[in-house]
């Protein structure tokens, strides 16, 4: 018998592993699946006149759009604003298996940074103990927009479109069947990008950081798809990124509802090719 936990080969996000397969139409010893790996980022920043450096998350991740990822998990957090607070972002720290698993973020020596906001602010899943009521009390310490005004419409059909064009684009999924995607979607219904991870909060976070390196931030009158469910954390970090809509193939938190309710945003759950649930602001849905 095999040793199911022989690692073949680790490229482009894939790992192979030698397998023990039961059951009828099974064929090969060999299975693919995503590779997780930790990621810690780290902030450079001045402050009282010295150069600082602190690490201020670890994350598992699928290795690829590092720097995208970090800058999209500072900006998220209310860290950096802007593209041009970042002076540079580099990989650093050892080599494991071809990757480097710390990214280091230089900002601009004239940029501040409040750690100890930091420290008392972060929250990071729906299992991390904090209350409702501080979440979103929390997130108005990050942000103050509201998408309320945004003009941005779809068609209903359209938006039934949207979670087959992200499959398309799920290269990683495809080929393990175990990774998250988030994509950006404009009102006539176009996917204008896509990134994969084993993280649905990184995923996003690689998507969000993208846009903000490139400078299309905020992003008015475009959506967020993403292929899981929709969770505060996900809620949160496209509030930021001023998005005024969030579409999940999967299921709402209530605390997700209750963001979108406050700020504006359209929620929208269970979506497929033929159906789904809107829980906050229909009116962005065109229904013909």
């Amino acid at each position: 018998m095999s040793d199911p936990a022989t690692l073949r080969k680790q490229q482009s996000g894939i790992a192979s592993f030698a397998v023990d397969r039961f059951g009828a139409n099974t064929t090969g010893s060999d299975d693919l699946v995503a590779v997780e790996e930790p990621l810690e980022i780290r902030l450079g920043f001045t402050s009282d006149g010295l150069r600082h450096t602190q690490s201020i998350s670890i994350t598992m991740r699928t290795p690829g759009e590092d720097h995208e990822l970090a800058v999209g998990f500072l900006y998220g957090e209310g860290i950096v604003s802007r593209a041009k607070d970042i002076d540079t972002v580099f990989n650093c720290g050892p080599v494991m298996q071809g990757v480097q698993n710390v990214v280091r973020v230089e900002l601009k020596p004239d940029v501040g940074v409040d750690l100890e906001r930091l420290r008392r602010n972060f929250y990071t899943t729906s299992s991390c103990g904090v209350c409702g009521k501080t979440s979103l009390e929390a997130l108005k310490v990050i942000t103050n927009r509201d998408v309320a005004d945004d003009a941005l419409r779809i068609d209903a059909r359209r938006l039934c479109r949207l979670p087959e064009q992200l499959r398309q684009r799920q290269r990683l999924f495809a080929e393990t069947g175990g990774i998250h995607a988030s994509g950006l979607f404009d009102s006539s219904g176009s996917l204008l990008d896509a990134y994969e991870d084993v993280g649905r909060h990184n995923a996003l976070d690689k998507l969000i950081g993208t846009q903000l390196m490139g400078g299309r931030l905020p992003l008015e009158k475009q959506g967020i798809i993403v292929s899981g469910r929709a969770s505060f954390e996900l809620m949160q970090k496209a509030l930021v990124a001023g998005c005024p809509m969030l579409v999940a193939v999967g299921a709402p938190s209530s605390l997700a509802v209750e963001l979108a309710h406050n700020y504006g945003m359209t929620l929208v759950g269970f979506l497929r090719e033929d159906r789904f649930n809107i829980y906050s602001r229909a009116e962005r849905v065109v229904k013909v």
